[in-house]
């Protein structure tokens, strides 16, 4: 070969294959992105969750406590916030948001991990879950989770919860204090030592405006740890109970979809108006996406995200 045509090739940049590895052992689901851990499914609490969940800057998005003890001025507030999860506050009078009935021992129990699936730029696993307390099985539980690269600055996390009446029907009852959550790190809090952030939804509102409001979806903006640009966002599926839904998104970093606190969030006095009755063997289908994004909340481009989502 001529030398011009091998110093020629010799400056063309090099294609990296993409390719992601999701492996599941002992009630533990590792994803891994281009060979870097990208987060983990984690049973060791009383509810299931994801951390870390990261940026393509290699910053984490959701807070690190109480996963992991060693940020030392991060608050240590709410320890039931766990990075990224599902649950509610009132399940048949049980609490399995901030675990206050403690005599009743609500529990999200792990019982498998029924399939994973490793693809170029995604994949997804399933688990069965078992919603326990009182030493009744209130729901049974088909969690999916699915990942993929749209792009190399965006990550999103899909997650497709179905929820069966096991033991008798099952009341979900009207409370804020729910339902599918992501708890957000230090510097993208709108209030906090290192708070940097902002909140917009699909509505045109921010900040403290969103909280308690029905949107498609709401997003957290600002820096991440490392000082770049980051954005978090939450999608409500049209197809979900009562959607569009309320959120429950607090100026300390709280984001959470939740179809069932109509009183707390619209300020009723009917404190059952969000109650939602699931029939003995009925199931109750919920879809959400998680983006994590590395750049602005314009270059995100939710609003056609959403509508791909939607479809």
């Amino acid at each position: 070969m001529k030398p011009l045509l091998l110093s020629l090739i010799a400056t063309l940049p090099v294609l990296h294959a993409e390719s992601t590895d999701i492996v599941g052992k002992d009630g533990t689901v590792t994803v891994r992105h281009n060979g870097e851990v990208f987060t983990e499914y984690r049973t060791d609490s009383r509810v299931p969750y994801l951390y870390p969940l990261l940026s393509a800057s290699g910053a984490c998005l959701s807070r690190h406590w109480p996963m992991s003890d060693d940020y030392k001025e991060e608050e240590r507030d709410h320890p039931h916030h766990r990075s990224l999860w599902l649950s509610h506050g009132a399940v048949n009078g049980h609490d399995f948001w901030a675990w206050t009935t403690k005599a009743s021992d609500p529990r999200i129990v792990h019982k498998g991990i029924r399939a994973t699936n490793s693809t170029a730029n995604g994949g997804s696993f399933t688990v069965d879950l078992a919603w326990t307390a009182g030493g009744k099985t209130h729901l049974t539980e088909e969690r999916t989770f699915t990942f993929r690269w749209p792009d190399k600055e965006t990550s999103i996390i899909g997650v497709v919860s179905k929820l069966t009446a096991a033991d008798g029907d099952v009341l979900f009852g009207d409370t804020k204090e729910g339902t599918f959550a992501v708890r957000v790190d230090r510097t993208l809090r709108l209030k906090g030592q290192q708070a940097k952030g902002h909140i917009a939804d699909s509505e045109g509102r921010s900040d403290f405006e969103s909280w308690g409001k029905r949107s498609n979806w709401v997003a957290f903006t600002g820096p991440d740890e490392k000082g770049e640009p980051a954005v978090v966002a939450m999608f409500d599926h049209p197809t979900n109970l009562r959607n569009p839904t309320w959120w429950h998104a607090r100026d300390y970093g709280l984001l959470a979809a939740n179809p069932f606190g109509i009183h707390d969030f619209e300020g009723k006095k009917d404190k059952h108006l969000g109650d939602y009755t699931l029939k003995k063997g009925e199931t109750l289908t919920l879809r959400y996406e998680v983006v994590l994004h590395h750049g602005s909340l314009e270059s995100a481009k939710l609003p056609g995200l959403w509508t791909e989502f939607a479809k």
